[in-house]
C-alpha cells in the first residue's frame, strides 16, 4: 500500500495521522466503490502531487509549506475504530480519516466525545443526514451524534438536498445551515467570519466530497448538482484549519465513477492544505 505523499513521519514523532478507512457497509447509494477511495487518493497523491527530477522525489507543497509532522497509519476496519481513535485522541494528535461511507463519522465522533462532550461539528455535505427514524447508516450520521456534540455552535455548509424530515429535525434542533446559495449572495469572505463565529472551543470537521459540485468533483458516490468550487471549499477548510481542529475526515469519494483521478487528486490537495493550516 502506498503512503500519502505527504510528509510521512513516524506515529511517535507525528502531529496529523492519516487513517483509512476502506468500508461502505452502511452506504444505500446505488454508487459502490468509496471503500476504494483510501487506496487511490494515496495514489493520485503520489502520482499527480509528487514529482522525481534528477532520481530525488519532490512535493508540490501548498503555498505556505507543511510544517507538521505527518504519519499515514495505513487501513483499519470499521470494528478497529473504537480503540484506534481512542489512542490518537489520547495522544494529543490529530486524526485525518479518508472513508468510506460516512456513516464511519458517527463512530469517531462517539470516540471524541470521550475526549470533549462540548464538540462544534462542521458538516461539510450536500445532504444533512438528520434522518432520525432510521438509525447507524450513511444518512443518519448527524442524528446520530446529536448527544455528542454542542448543536448550538454546529454548523452544516453546503446543504441543498435536504427530506422533509430532516428539514424538521434541523429546525427543531436550531441547527445553522449555510447552503452554496448563501455563499453566492454573502461571499465567502464574510461566510468564513460568520462560521467562525458560530465555533466553540473544540471542533471537529466532517466532509462528504459531495458538498462540491460534480463538476470539480465528479467522483462521489450520490453527486448533486449546484455545491461549492473548490476554491470556496478550501478558503473556508483553512480559515477553519487555522483556528484550530480536534479531527477530521474525508468521505464519499467513489473512485470507480471518478474522471482521470480528478476527484481523488482533489481530496488529497484538499489533505495537504489542511494541514498546512493547522496551528
Amino acid at each position: 500500500m502506498e503512503k500519502i505523499c505527504w510528509d510521512n513521519s513516524q506515529y511517535v514523532d507525528s502531529d496529523v495521522v492519516i487513517i483509512g478507512i476502506p468500508d461502505e457497509s452502511q452506504s444505500h447509494s446505488m454508487r459502490e466503490g468509496t471503500s476504494k477511495a483510501p487506496d487511490q487518493i494515496r495514489i493520485a497523491s503520489n502520482l499527480m502531487d509528487s514529482y522525481t527530477r534528477n532520481e530525488k522525489k519532490s512535493l508540490g507543497l501548498p503555498v505556505n509549506g507543511i510544517s507538521k509532522h505527518v504519519c499515514d497509519y495505513g487501513n483499519i476496519a470499521r470494528n478497529e475504530i473504537p480503540q484506534t481513535f481512542e489512542k490518537i485522541f489520547s495522544d494529543s494528535k490529530i486524526p485525518i480519516s479518508i472513508g468510506g461511507d460516512h456513516s464511519m463519522s458517527s463512530q469517531i465522533i462517539r470516540q471524541l466525545s470521550h475526549k470533549s462532550n462540548r464538540t462544534s461539528l462542521v458538516y461539510f455535505d450536500a445532504h444533512p443526514d438528520f434522518v432520525t427514524s432510521t438509525k447507524n447508516y450513511y444518512g443518519s450520521v448527524f442524528g446520530d451524534v446529536l448527544d455528542c456534540i454542542e448543536p448550538k455552535t454546529s454548523i452544516q455548509i453546503g446543504i441543498r438536498t435536504p427530506e422533509q424530515e430532516e428539514l424538521d429535525n434541523l429546525q427543531e434542533n436550531q441547527i445553522h445551515v449555510i447552503t452554496p446559495f448563501e455563499i453566492a449572495e454573502k461571499g465567502i469572505s464574510k461566510i468564513s467570519q460568520q462560521v467562525l463565529d458560530i465555533l466553540g472551543d473544540d471542533v471537529y470537521v466532517s466532509f462528504d466530497m459531495d458538498c462540491i459540485d460534480p463538476s470539480y468533483a465528479p467522483g462521489v458516490s450520490v453527486p448533486v448538482p449546484m455545491g461549492l468550487s473548490s476554491v470556496d471549499t478550501m478558503y473556508l477548510l483553512k480559515k477553519i484549519a487555522d483556528r484550530g481542529i480536534l479531527g477530521m475526515d474525508l468521505v464519499e469519494v467513489c473512485p470507480p465513477y471518478d474522471i482521470n483521478n480528478r476527484t481523488s487528486h482533489l481530496a488529497s490537495r484538499m489533505i495537504g492544505e489542511v494541514i498546512s493550516s493547522i496551528k
